[in-house]
């Protein structure tokens, strides 16, 4: 592991990258956090606070579209342009100081999700060109390791500076994160060919390119579908939480710690994951993971503290499998010219059925005993993992 994460490091690009992904993702972990604050100190209703979130994550939607901006122009510009933007936006929150103007607020906060959708596809795209392909399953273990260790620091400090100097100034960190990272991207010696000219044809048809392209890729396919159903049944369960914690007889706050157990575990596996991708090949990792996941699921329903801090390390350990050999493969099957629009497509394509799943799991928790739909939910992801095994996965030559 420590020779994997050397070589990756060893690369002038990718340790620039990554310091500009662990940068800009501490801000951005603390303004999602408190965002939500601000709106509920403001207003008083969690509905409004939850919407925050909401903002942030809807331009995902979108991300298709927002994908062929990646690959219209070159890459390194536009991820440089796109943290300035975000940068000299988010001081305008200062005017946010009543319930009438949190109108301004969420709009940022959509831009900002916007962007961050670009930044992605932009992201992905680009280190895809960058690095030695062997390396890539390395490189994204270790970029997921970096954003789940930002989500288990930063929203403490989010919230202590909020607590102390107010939403604001939050605001600002964050801008200087921003500023920080396009900084150190512009340090990158990528060199870039220039775009591909756009084909003729609607916006429409190019944006459906990049879906077209991950549904009929017999090679892509069964891991998207992987990596949706893995994000859909994680929502569901994720909304079993809070049950879970009143049933071990905790106060909510108590989430808070089988959140820290849970990032504990994505930030373990992440550090390994280039040499799992490399021994088990990109199949058989994602379906891996599953497999912990269920066992995972079925094991929080046990009534004992122990127990339900191990199952969430172990979630944390499986979730991320499927996401990161779905973005690997994607980076090492797919044309430089369509990258940005698949990379847009893959994220809309594995996040949305998230946002699908925290509504549907939080109507389950209502009429369902979390100590009954956990198990059964364990059982039911088993069965996902049958388009995994169609085809003998190859693993990728060191």
């Amino acid at each position: 592991m420590t020779w994997t994460v050397t070589r990756v490091l060893a690369d002038r690009d990718a340790g620039l990258y990554l310091t500009g992904t662990v940068v800009s993702g501490f801000g951005t972990s603390a303004m999602w956090l408190a965002s939500g604050i601000w709106v509920k100190d403001l207003t008083g209703s969690n509905g409004l606070a939850a919407l925050c979130v909401f903002a942030l994550w809807a331009p995902t939607l979108i991300g298709p579209v927002l994908g062929t901006l990646a690959d219209r122009t070159r890459r390194r510009p536009l991820l440089i342009g796109s943290h300035l933007v975000l940068a000299a936006l988010l001081p305008i929150l200062f005017a946010v100081d009543e319930r009438g103007r949190l109108w301004i607020l969420f709009a940022v906060l959509l831009v900002y999700g916007a962007l961050g959708v670009v930044q992605d596809a932009a992201e992905t795209a680009l280190l895809a060109g960058a690095l030695d392909k062997r390396l890539l399953g390395d490189f994204n273990g270790l970029r997921m390791t970096a954003n789940e260790g930002m989500k288990l620091l930063a929203p403490l400090a989010g919230a202590g500076l909020y607590a102390a100097y107010g939403g604001p100034r939050v605001a600002l960190l964050d801008a200087v994160t921003f500023a920080l990272a396009a900084a150190v991207f512009a340090l990158l010696r990528v060199r870039e060919a220039p775009p591909v000219p756009v084909p003729a044809g609607s916006l429409r048809t190019r944006t459906a390119q990049g879906v077209r392209h991950l549904l009929r890729h017999p090679g892509l396919r069964p891991l998207v579908i992987a990596g949706g159903t893995t994000m859909l049944f994680g929502g569901i369960c994720g909304s079993t939480v809070y049950a879970v914690a009143e049933g071990l007889g905790h106060s909510p706050t108590y989430v808070g710690v089988l959140y820290v157990a849970q990032g504990a575990g994505s930030v373990a596996v992440g550090l390994v994951s280039g040499t799992l991708l490399r021994r088990l090949g990109e199949r058989r990792f994602a379906a891996s993971g599953i497999a912990l996941t269920a066992v995972a699921v079925v094991l929080r329903a046990v009534p004992d503290d122990a127990v339900a801090l191990a199952s969430s390390a172990a979630a944390g350990v499986g979730l991320p499998c499927a996401l990161i050999a779905a973005y690997t493969a994607v980076q090492r099957q797919t044309p430089d010219d369509l990258l940005g629009r698949v990379s847009a497509s893959l994220n809309t394509l594995l996040f949305a059925p998230n946002a699908v799943g925290l509504a549907l799991g939080a109507g389950l928790v209502e009429l369902v005993d979390y100590r009954v739909l956990l198990p059964a939910l364990g059982l039911i992801r088993l069965v996902t993992l049958g388009p995994l095994f169609r085809v003998a996965p190859v693993p990728v030559a060191d």
